[in-house]
């Protein structure tokens, strides 16, 4: 995407005094999107009569692929400071983490084995999708594990750590999640909206192959009040090769609630769809819930990015919105795709439209740096 339309700002100063000039201004990109970007405006001292000042626009790429062979990412940026990173292991027997202070230094940021699989049991084979949370002053990981004699098994589990740093800290086993009946479950996240804590996850109904989204309100990180049946994949986008529902993730904005979440099979046709409702509504009533009837985040020939999905939301450096995700770098998959392992981390910047919608773009396509200067009229009151 290319920047092509700087809109200027205009600043009104009494004269002899030195302009207060806004740290952004808004751009239009080729696809007509308009956002706001950073600007270091030149030096400039009091002014004695209007005047103009150009400034540069300061536009953020992030390294492709971001960290490889780490999927189902998940990017939290803590009031340490501190970004934390961790993704599915490719050998699924481990809970890994690493933090830095800008998203530059974080692919090579040193990671840390915080939790191992059990030799037998719960909890020892297919550790997939860890996420970080930070919930009444403690750490919480929530992830999924199979079992040495079901490795299919597979449920919902978490973790807390009470250190201030999570890398440290010993890590206590909370247990399962009391989802209401007992079948292949993964992918649970959690959020809080308007001082109530939800978990969304993915769950097979007993003997079925389909994956569904389901919601619950929280009685603690590691229990759930109820389970409502939230999505179902009805759509061809859903299941076209797998009747799939899973990966959500939470983004609030302008009074909604988005619920990103992944759909179809873990390869090239693996692509992210959103659930949206009034942030006000009761969400666990599954009717205040809007579902695309087509993906916004799929496969791109162009950038070569394949299957992009399982995302998560953060903000980059300069309290924007990103969308952090995995994707392949290649189409053609030999074997079970579960355990081709170059689903490699990826971030980009999630643009909001005109009337309030999310704009997921192109997965690989990011913002291109721009000759193109920003202009400050100043204009002196007498």
């Amino acid at each position: 995407m290319k920047i092509t339309h700087v809109e200027p700002v205009e600043v009104h100063v009494a004269k002899g005094s030195v302009p207060n000039l806004p740290k952004e201004v808004t751009v239009t990109l080729d696809n007509g999107i308009k956002a706001p970007y950073p600007v270091e405006w030149s030096a400039i001292d009091s002014v004695e009569s209007d005047i103009e000042v150009s400034g540069q626009i300061k536009v953020n790429q992030f390294k492709k692929p971001f960290i490889e062979q780490r999927a189902d990412p998940y990017l939290y940026k803590h009031t340490d400071g501190y970004y934390y990173f961790t993704g599915s292991y490719p050998l699924y027997d481990r809970i890994v983490l690493r933090r830095s202070q800008s998203l530059d230094a974080l692919p090579e940021a040193e990671e840390k084995v915080i939790w191992e699989a059990h030799e037998s049991g719960i909890m020892s084979e297919h550790i997939w999708a860890p996420e970080l949370h930070f919930i009444d002053g403690k750490w919480y990981m929530h992830f999924a594990a199979g079992e040495k004699e079901d490795v299919w098994a597979i449920r919902p589990y978490v973790l807390e750590c009470t250190a201030d740093n999570p890398l440290e800290g010993e890590w206590v086993e909370k247990g399962q999640v009391n989802t209401e009946f007992q079948s292949f479950s993964l992918d649970a996240t959690t959020f809080e909206i308007n001082g109530k804590r939800y978990l969304v996850w993915a769950q097979k109904v007993e003997n079925e192959t389909i994956s569904n989204l389901y919601i619950g309100e929280m009685e603690n990180p590691w229990t759930i009040k109820n389970q409502v049946l939230l999505s179902t994949p009805e759509y061809p986008w859903e299941n076209s090769v797998f009747y799939v529902n899973e990966g959500a993730a939470c983004i609030k904005h302008g009074g909604k609630v988005y619920i990103a979440f992944s759909g179809n099979a873990t390869d090239h046709t693996y692509a992210v769809g959103y659930l949206v409702a009034d942030e006000g509504a009761d969400l666990t009533d599954p009717t205040v819930w809007t579902k695309t009837k087509e993906p916004v985040f799929v496969t791109s020939e162009e950038t070569q990015e394949y299957g992009p999905g399982h995302n998560s939301f953060s903000k980059d450096e300069d309290g924007y919105d990103i969308i952090v995700y995995h994707a392949r770098p290649y189409k053609e998959i030999k074997g079970n795709s579960l355990y081709d392992h170059n689903r490699h981390a990826r971030i980009q910047r999630l643009f909001w439209q005109e009337d309030g919608t999310p704009f997921f773009g192109t997965p690989g396509d990011q913002v291109e740096p721009t000759d193109l200067a920003a202009t400050a009229i100043i204009k002196v009151k007498e």
